[in-house]
């Protein structure tokens, strides 16, 4: 265990939820998105000789408000604040980029520093007023001071009125200049410099919306072919489009789907097997993709069947009924890689998050709480038990806590740094070195 952010009030804040958590490519920076619209930086602190075990800890390096509520007054609508995905840009220069969405409305934000200011004007005065012409007798030649670090956000480009629905995802692609955005019919694709256009690239509206059976539910770029990106719906079936056979790719090239055991066979089926979440591998590979139950890890040259396919709770089958009727049936629940593509991990209930490694197949379940979170501290493994006999450690499934459920995670993009949001607190979690 490293460190845990957020206040430890039992009551909670419906906007501080935080409800995405993304790495940049360095992994040096950490961005959380919450319910009320604010994004939250944290910077990884550099070892220094005094503080030599202090290398990994994250401190808060900026916050800012990224979106605002707004009322949509054709329909009626109130927009919710709350950011649904951030996406970092590759750095190109001093300054960082990121992409922040809520339900319509994407903007780029320029993270910059600064720790100088220019003093000296001519035609103004130390403290900023203009001076009067005919005092200024000398020219002088403004000099920079350094002054205390300044981190600023400024929004760059706002990229608005594209989406008639909730936008679920936004993805940058690997040319860095286009990026797409999703919501539960349309796919967009954006170029970063251009506000006021997009082109539709996935439609799957019908023309009478009575026959509308799925809808879109995650969608992402490949990470090294910016030609091919993906999308998953929610009867559970991914489609892999090529941008090069036509502009608008309603024809998939791929269709990954796994046929259903009769036997298993009930009424969750379709709402257990709505994919809430699908990630290429680093290596560009495969792709995870994750529904209630489990997560599957395909192949991308494979479209009959998954190649693996790890159970996430499959206690819970049972608990189904309960689950429909709390409305938890519906949650969306997201998975990652690892730097090296070789582990996987996905969150679950009382604040349990899974970690499933793909060669061994060893597969452990931690929790992230504030009992298990003085610094250093190394976490157990949990259990839990779904037969009566209950053993020391283990945990009923009755006795669960379904309002605490870790949705969002992500992994260092290089080491073994984990970061896993539960609720309104942000636990990180790095492994230990020995």
């Amino acid at each position: 265990f490293l460190q845990v952010k957020g206040a430890i009030d039992e009551d909670v804040a419906e906007a501080d939820i935080i409800s995405t958590v993304e790495f940049n490519y360095t992994g040096d920076l950490l961005a959380t998105g919450d319910k009320g619209g604010r994004v939250v930086i944290f910077q990884r602190e550099q070892e220094t000789k005094s503080r030599p075990l202090s290398r990994g800890e994250y401190n808060v390096y900026s916050t800012f408000q990224s979106h605002e509520p707004e009322f949509d007054y054709l329909k009626s609508l109130e927009i919710e604040e709350k950011i649904n995905k951030i996406r970092w840009l590759p750095q190109q220069n001093a300054a960082h980029f990121l992409l922040s969405t809520n339900d319509k409305t994407i903007k780029l934000w320029k993270i910059s520093e600064r720790d100088k200011r220019a003093e000296g004007y001519n035609l103004k005065d130390e403290d900023g007023r203009l001076r009067e012409p005919f005092r200024v007798t000398e020219l002088r030649v403004p000099t920079l001071k350094p002054m205390d670090l300044m981190v600023e956000a400024s929004p760059r480009r706002t990229f608005a009125n594209a989406h008639t629905y909730h936008i679920n995802s936004s993805s940058v692609n690997s040319d860095y200049a286009t990026y797409l955005s999703a919501d539960d019919l349309r796919i967009n694709l954006w170029h970063l410099e251009v506000t006021n256009r997009s082109f539709n690239i996935v439609d799957i509206k019908p023309a009478n919306m009575e026959e509308l059976t799925e809808v879109i539910t995650a969608a992402e770029f490949h990470p090294h072919h910016c030609n091919v990106f993906v999308y998953s719906s929610s009867k559970g079936t991914i489609r892999l489009c090529d941008m090069r056979s036509s502009a608008l790719c309603d024809q998939h090239s791929k269709f990954f789907e796994e046929p259903e055991d009769p036997s298993s066979r009930s009424f969750f089926s379709e709402i257990i097997s709505s994919i809430s979440d699908v990630k290429f591998s680093h290596s560009g590979r495969y792709m995870m993709t994750r529904d209630y139950l489990s997560v599957k890890v395909w192949d991308l040259n494979m479209e009959n069947r998954p190649v693996e396919t790890y159970q996430v709770h499959e206690y819970l089958r049972s608990k189904l009924c309960s689950l429909y009727e709390n409305d938890c049936i519906f949650d969306k629940f997201e998975c990652c890689w690892n730097g090296s593509d070789s582990t996987i991990m996905t969150g679950s209930y009382n604040n349990f998050f899974r970690t499933f490694e793909r060669e061994t197949h060893r597969d452990i379940t931690l929790e992230a709480s504030r009992e298990s979170s003085k610094p250093r501290a190394i976490l157990k493994p949990r259990k839990v038990c779904t037969s009566g006999k209950r053993k020391k450690d283990e945990i009923s499934v009755d006795s669960l806590d379904f309002n605490k459920k870790i949705l969002h995670t992500a992994w260092h993009p290089t080491e073994n740094i984990i970061a896993v949001a539960a609720t309104n607190n942000l636990y990180l979690f790095q492994e230990k070195v020995n």
